[in-house]
């Protein structure tokens, strides 16, 4: 028997090692090295910005662009399903890779492995396909462990979708119990070449090809009046540069900061930057949806934050149409944020994500209107009643601690 003992105290313990090991902090910044780096984080003047708040109109618009395209069309989603909506899109690019267009379609590969095949339909069709972070047996190596999140697609270097939109039927259809809420712009103008960059440098690490002619590297006319830079972030690049960001952004708020994202599960550094901006008075709001879009585990680890948060002053509300997976912030009739980026461990420091950041006290006007929008029909938590919530809910959140971090 204390054999037994033993050997389960051994695996117990190699198990933690294992996770401790696969979680930690990597020391590498490969993706630093890479041509077109210093594009990212450089402020872009003369920008012009659409915004949407549903999938429909965005992705017709972004199917008009590819049509459009003179010379390549670059996409790259955390997921690409082959429904009939991941379908229109690879149809179309298959036919545009036909005419002479340079079409590249990037994709995480652990979440998209069962689709594959599909992929490789694409490129007996002409369409250039890859994905990033390739496993095999996942997570025997710490690389395997980072994921690509980011969401963006880039034609010519002239126009760039930045968002929290993935290409799949329940972003047009919704799901059984509401709708699918989400938000992705459309930049014009000299900032897409930075998206551009982005999807460059992603595009060398998952193949090892360059992207560096001219045609690579474009020059991007002023369209409009907007200054937009894009932040990127993630463990194979310049480390969490989006967490540092809406820690600074938090800390420099004076009048209000709203955000909006699918899974809360704040990491330390800006759970605490929430609670110090709330107790000095700026009023923060956080909008999270009712419940969960694959199950109510996230939900629970999610929910074990609200009470210390809500006792300082944050609120936090339910959002009432269904599921909301917009990841925006909005502060000070100054900043506005619209990325792929949610506000868990996981996105800010174990995945690859990106976000357009706009100085603009026009286009934050515009966001903070999408915000009221989803406020309006949305429930704020009563902290006082909250206090009182079921035993479900407290068993779900201590349940869930232990795992946490990497959800």
């Amino acid at each position: 028997m204390k054999i037994l003992y033993i050997l389960v105290a051994g695996i117990v313990l190699s198990f933690a090692a294992w996770v401790l090991w696969l979680t930690r902090p990597p020391r590498e910044k490969g993706l630093r090295a890479l041509q077109h780096n210093d594009m990212i984080d450089t402020p872009t003047e003369g920008n012009s910005i659409t915004t949407y708040t549903a999938f429909g109109p965005m992705f017709d618009d972004m199917l008009a662009d590819i049509k459009s395209a003179k010379h390549h069309t670059y996409v790259q989603f955390f997921k690409v399903e082959p429904d009939a909506t991941g379908q229109r899109l690879g149809s179309l690019l298959a036919k545009r890779a036909g005419d002479g267009m340079e079409a590249r379609l990037l994709y995480d590969d652990l979440v998209c492995h069962p689709w594959r095949w599909y992929y490789r339909i694409l490129e007996r069709q002409g369409v250039a396909t890859a994905g990033f972070g390739r496993v095999h047996i996942p997570f025997i190596t710490r690389r395997g462990y980072y994921r690509n999140h980011r969401k963006t697609v880039i034609i010519d270097g002239r126009v760039a979708y930045v968002g929290g939109m993935n290409i799949a039927d329940r972003y047009l259809q919704g799901l059984g119990w509401g709708r699918w809420r989400d938000t992705m712009v459309r930049i014009e103008g000299p900032a897409a070449a930075a998206v551009q960059a982005s999807f460059a440098m992603d595009w060398q690490y998952a193949t090892g090809v360059k992207l560096d002619t001219p045609t690579h590297i474009p020059v991007t006319a002023a369209t409009g009046l907007l200054p937009v830079r894009i932040i990127t972030s993630g463990p194979l690049g310049n480390g969490p540069q989006l967490m540092h960001f809406t820690v600074s952004l938090l800390d420099r708020t004076t009048s209000y900061v709203y955000l909006e994202t699918p899974y809360f599960i704040p990491t330390k550094e800006v759970k605490d930057a929430l609670r110090r901006a709330a107790r000095r008075g700026v009023d923060v709001r956080v909008l999270v949806p009712p419940r969960g879009d694959r199950g109510e585990t996230t939900q629970y680890a999610s929910r074990r934050h609200f009470a210390s948060m809500m006792a300082d002053g944050v609120k936090i509300g339910f959002y009432g149409e269904g599921f909301i997976h917009s990841k925006i912030i909005v502060a000070d009739d100054s900043v506005a944020v619209v990325g792929s980026c949610n506000i868990d461990p996981r996105s800010h420091l174990l995945c690859e994500e990106i976000a357009a950041v706009v100085d603009s006290s026009a286009y934050a006007a515009e966001l903070k209107e999408v915000f009221l929008a989803d406020e309006a029909v949305s429930t704020y938590i009563d902290p006082a009643a909250w206090r009182h919530r079921s035993l479900k809910e407290r068993c779900g959140e201590v349940i869930t601690l232990p795992i946490a971090s990497q959800l």
